[in-house]
């Protein structure tokens, strides 16, 4: 992971991790096998409970010994029991990965089903639009700052099918640069552009940024929300220590959007989640900017499906 971590769990025990390889590889011993951490599906219980999480096994001695309650992670009850080949050698199980300092995910684990959903891409896409029988593409636009912003998806749209996204930046309709453009004219350009052909520049949701963190054993992250604003964050929780923040709204868990959904069903949407939770969230000013002009009924037909990865 070339020394970049989803979380601040992740890079404190990834170090760890890191230290022990180097110490064993000075003494000439094998390193740790690190299994790897595949996506797992979520309970098919929304009621909060023991979770269970697939984490490092450091273990056999060395300048670690121990990781029992670290970080409020208790990971050593979840180590796998290591398997020993000729000679007392560690052998690494089947589908794990041996650990190196360009490759140590401990708590996370490399292939994160809910981080790559929730990735914002850095750069500039192009998309093909076309539109439904009734002449729409199923998306509405706001200007912000001299920004045109995708404000709403509506759900099975051509919009939602090509993969727009709450909060994403309209850069270029059929060429035409939209920089200025109050939200009317560029929604004109839609509304005249060819049904068939509608070509996109898109800049992934500028104003937005993604937190992941890991669940306790009582399975939460350590913070409360009201009617998707963040309202509260508990000291010493995996919200707290990576980074969560008042005057912020909820936007997508795992990238799956959550605007319009009530809080208990945002709720059921965190509980189910794997142990790995990664949050996307947009600063108070900027949300209600967007969001202004829409009312409750048009929230409630967004675009709330699990983006394919």
């Amino acid at each position: 992971m070339s020394g970049l971590y989803p979380s601040l769990e992740d890079m404190t025990v990834g170090k760890m991790a890191n230290a022990q390889l180097t110490q064993q590889r000075q003494q000439g011993g094998p390193p740790p096998a690190i299994p790897s951490a595949p996506y797992q599906p979520p309970p098919s219980s929304a009621t909060p409970g023991p979770t269970s999480t697939t984490v490092v096994a450091i273990g056999g001695g060395g300048l670690y010994p121990s990781l029992e309650d670290y970080m409020g992670l208790e990971l050593s009850r979840y180590a796998p029991p290591p398997r020993h080949g000729p000679g007392g050698a560690v052998v690494p199980s089947a589908g794990t990965a041996v650990a190196t300092r360009e490759n140590s995910g401990p708590v996370t684990g490399i292939a994160n089903v809910g981080i790559r959903r929730a990735e914002i891409k850095q750069g500039v896409r192009e998309i093909t639009l076309c539109k439904d029988g009734k002449g729409k593409c199923g998306l509405s636009l706001f200007s912000v700052s001299k920004g045109v912003f995708v404000c709403f998806v509506a759900k099975g749209s051509p919009a939602s099918m090509a993969g727009l996204r709450f909060g994403d930046q309209i850069l270029m309709i059929n060429g035409e640069v939209v920089a200025g453009y109050k939200s009317d004219k560029a929604s004109k350009l839609l509304k005249t552009a060819p049904a068939n052909e509608i070509k996109l520049a898109v800049r992934d949701r500028p104003f937005e940024r993604t937190i992941t963190m890991q669940k306790d054993s009582a399975n939460h992250i350590g913070f409360s929300f009201k009617d998707g604003q963040i309202k509260a964050i508990v000291k010493d929780t995996s919200a707290a220590r990576n980074g969560v923040l008042l005057d912020h709204h909820l936007t997508e868990v795992n990238g799956q959007n959550v605007i319009g959904l009530k809080d208990k069903a945002v709720g059921e949407v965190f509980s189910q989640s794997p142990p790995t939770v990664t949050i996307t969230i947009m600063p108070d000013f900027v949300y209600n900017h967007l969001m202004k002009n829409m009312g409750s009924s048009l929230r409630k037909q967004m675009d709330h499906s699990i983006p394919d990865v």
